[in-house]
């Protein structure tokens, strides 16, 4: 299947805009929360995935996780516990970019984490997860994935590219030779965690344009159908001429040049 163009894609994707939209209007109507996990290897395009989902929503409502590696204080913790923290309260919407699956994916992998931690990992989730559904959170999870040929493309675009050659780090480079190892790791998490209560939903971003498109379809068809319709707003026209702004104590610098040289800083 061809990849998607980028013209075809923002054309699909402005009704799924309105969708979501209207989606975070119901959750704050309703005080529902939402929780959605975007797991998967480097480069299968959670970012992208992630900024598809939030971006026509208010930031104020819909919060992005992306925790670092843990700190002194937390590594003595809960294995769980710094994430509680950020989960969503009535009416929010969170996305976490990676979360505590890194415990079965990079930690494991890598050895960060011991044998018996993962394995305490796997029969704990459940369990965990559990709690949060019955608690009324609304819990997906998904991983993305991508063929190796794929994740090779976008290790060497992120390596030519000097705005994306941040996101290449030296984990990123040993993950190249564990590709099997993640396929393992993610089989044996995949069995111990894919419950009724909290299923995994997996999706082909080999093409992250159609992979966006799917993986937001799918969340909006498993939310409840719920509609809420905005609230009327009155917007009567001003009773005078419209103002211009004034300055006295300060100017504002003059506007970007389109042509030569920007100018300089005072």
């Amino acid at each position: 299947m061809a990849k998607l163009k980028r013209k075809k894609f923002e054309k699909l994707y402005v009704p799924l805009e309105e969708e979501l939209v209207a989606m975070a209007r119901w959750a704050a109507a309703t005080g529902a929360r939402v929780l959605v996990l975007f797991e998967g290897r480097d480069t299968a395009g959670k970012g992208g995935a992630i900024q598809a989902v939030s971006h026509p929503l208010n930031p104020r409502q819909c919060r992005v996780v992306a925790l670092g590696k843990p700190d002194e204080r937390e590594k003595g913790q809960w294995y769980f516990q710094r994430y509680v923290e950020h989960l969503p309260t009535a009416g929010e919407v969170v996305l976490f970019d990676r979360s505590w699956y890194n415990r079965a994916g990079v930690e494991q992998v890598m050895g960060f984490a011991t044998p018996a931690q993962v394995d305490a990992f796997l029969k704990q989730t459940p369990a965990f997860e559990k709690m949060l559904v019955d608690e009324g959170i609304l819990l997906f999870k998904y991983w993305l994935c991508c063929d190796q040929e794929q994740q090779e493309k976008r290790f060497a675009e992120r390596l030519a590219d000097p705005l994306k050659r941040w996101k290449l780090s030296p984990i990123d480079l040993k993950a190249r030779e564990s590709y099997v190892a993640y396929t393992r790791a993610r089989e044996a998490m995949l069995k111990a965690t894919h419950t009724k209560h909290a299923p995994w939903t997996l999706v082909d971003f080999n093409d992250q344009r159609r992979g966006r498109l799917t993986l937001i379809r799918d969340l909006l068809d498993r939310l409840p159908d719920t509609t809420v319709d905005p609230e009327p707003v009155e917007f009567p026209p001003l009773d005078h001429d419209p103002e211009k702004e004034h300055f006295g104590a300060l100017k504002p610098i003059p506007a970007f040049a389109t042509h030569g040289k920007a100018h300089a800083k005072p």
